[in-house]
C-alpha cells in the first residue's frame, strides 16, 4: 500500500472527511445526517421546528413496529468475552466487523435506532498480545443510511484506521495492522457525526496483553457505558428519536451499561452471577460521547485497578472509585470474601438512580459474620 503524502492529526482528519465522498454515495447521506429526524422509512415525518422556547409541540416518530418484543436484543452478554491469549510468539488474526443500524428496545416502550458492531452494544471485544497483527474486515450493511467507519485507539495510523475503512451502504474495507503497545483500547465510528453514531452505541474495545499475558483470575465481565439522547416516543410501538439538542448540550437522556436501561439487572436481562472468594476482573469501556464515568462498585471496592487500561503499568490497589474519561478504558478487579449483591454504578449517582445505569453481581457462598454480619 503506497505511504500516504502527509501525516494528519486526529482533529485534521475528523475535519476533513467531512468533504469525503465514497462511490458518489456519501454526499447525499451527509445529507441525511444535518436532519437526522427525517431519516428511516417512508412513513417518518421531520420533527416540526420550535417557533419559541416557551412553545409547546408533539415531536414526531420514526419508524413504526407492529410487535416491539420481537425487536432484537443489542445488549452484550457480559460474560461473553474472548479468554486470554496462551500463545508465545507474534499471531496473525483474521477479524470481522460489520455495522447495522438496527431498532431495538433501549428500555420498555422506548425504540431506539442503534448502530452496533455485530449486533451488540459495546461491540465485541478483540483479544490479542503485544505484536500480534490484526487483518480487520469492515463491513457496512447495505441496508444502512449513513457512512461509517472505525478509529482504533490502538493503532497507529492516520485517524486510527478510519480514512482506510470509511465505508458506505453495501461496502467492505480491510485493513491490516500491528499492535505495537499494550493496554486496552477503545474503538468507536470517526465519520463526521461521531458523536450521533458512539451515542448510537458505536463503540467496542481491544485488549492488548503484554507478552506475558495477565495474571489469571476466576472469571471475567466485559461492560460499556455510555450515553443516550433521544426525543419522547410518540408511543411505545414508533422508534423514538435521535435527540441533537440534547447532546450539543451534553444533557443525555438515559445513561446505559451495554445499551439497556438497568439491562444487567433482574429487571431486564439479569444479573451476572459470581462466587464466594472468587477474584473477578472487569474489561470497562466508556464510550461517552461526552460525559466521563465515576466507576464505583457498591459493597466492595477494586483490589486492583488499571487506568485508562494502563496494562503495562502495574495496578493501583484498593480504589472505591475510578475515573474513565469519555474514550477510554480501566481494567477492574474484585475479590469476593462475602456473599453480596454488588451494584456497579457511576458515581455521578443520578444516572445510577434515574438513567438506567445499573448492574449487578449476585456473589453466591455462605456468611461471614466475622467481615460483615447484618443481624449481629
Amino acid at each position: 500500500m503506497e505511504k500516504p503524502k502527509t501525516t494528519l492529526s486526529r482533529s485534521e482528519f475528523l475535519k476533513r472527511t467531512g468533504l469525503m465522498t465514497i462511490g458518489g454515495g456519501l454526499l447525499g447521506l451527509a445529507a441525511c445526517h444535518s436532519s437526522p429526524q427525517q431519516t428511516g422509512s417512508s412513513s417518518q415525518q421531520a420533527a416540526p421546528s420550535v417557533a419559541s422556547s416557551s412553545a409547546q409541540v408533539a415531536v414526531a416518530g420514526g419508524e413504526v413496529v407492529e410487535d416491539p418484543t420481537h425487536l432484537p436484543r443489542v445488549a452484550a452478554d457480559p460474560s461473553k468475552l474472548p479468554p486470554s491469549p496462551t500463545y508465545n510468539s507474534p499471531q496473525v488474526h483474521e477479524v470481522h466487523l460489520t455495522v447495522e443500524e438496527t431498532l431495538a428496545e433501549l428500555k420498555k416502550g422506548v425504540i431506539f435506532r442503534f448502530m452496533p458492531f455485530n449486533g451488540q452494544v459495546p461491540g465485541p471485544m478483540i483479544r490479542v498480545r503485544q505484536g500480534d497483527t490484526i487483518d480487520l474486515h469492515f463491513t457496512s450493511s447495505k441496508k444502512n443510511k449513513y457512512p461509517h467507519n472505525i478509529d482504533f485507539h490502538s493503532v497507529y495510523g492516520t485517524g486510527g484506521g478510519a480514512v482506510a475503512l470509511t465505508v458506505g451502504p453495501g461496502q467492505t474495507k480491510h485493513i491490516r495492522f500491528k499492535v505495537m503497545y499494550p493496554g486496552a483500547f477503545i474503538y468507536h465510528c470517526a465519520v463526521p457525526d461521531l458523536d450521533m453514531h458512539i451515542s448510537s452505541g458505536m463503540f467496542g474495545m481491544m485488549v492488548v496483553e503484554p507478552p506475558e499475558g495477565l495474571p489469571p483470575v476466576d472469571r471475567e465481565f466485559y461492560i460499556g457505558q455510555h450515553e443516550v439522547y433521544v426525543k419522547p416516543p410518540v408511543n411505545d410501538h414508533t422508534e423514538a428519536l435521535f435527540d441533537m439538542e440534547s447532546m450539543l448540550q451534553e444533557i443525555p437522556t438515559y445513561v446505559v451499561f451495554n445499551g439497556a436501561f438497568n439491562g444487567l439487572t433482574a429487571e431486564r436481562y439479569g444479573p451476572m452471577q459470581a462466587k464466594q472468594k472468587e477474584r473477578v476482573r472487569i474489561f470497562f469501556v466508556n464510550g461517552g460521547p461526552n460525559l466521563s464515568s465515576s466507576f464505583h462498585p457498591i459493597g466492595n471496592v477494586w483490589t486492583h485497578a488499571w487506568r485508562d487500561g494502563g496494562l503495562a503499568n502495574s495496578p493501583e490497589k484498593y480504589l472505591q472509585t475510578i475515573n474513565v474519561p469519555p474514550g477510554s478504558c480501566a481494567v477492574v478487579e474484585m475479590d469476593l470474601p462475602v456473599p453480596e449483591t454488588i451494584h456497579l454504578a457511576d458515581h455521578s449517582i443520578t444516572r445510577y438512580a434515574r438513567q438506567g445505569l445499573r448492574a449487578d453481581i449476585v456473589v453466591s457462598g455462605k456468611p461471614v459474620p466475622d467481615i460483615f454480619n447484618d443481624h449481629p
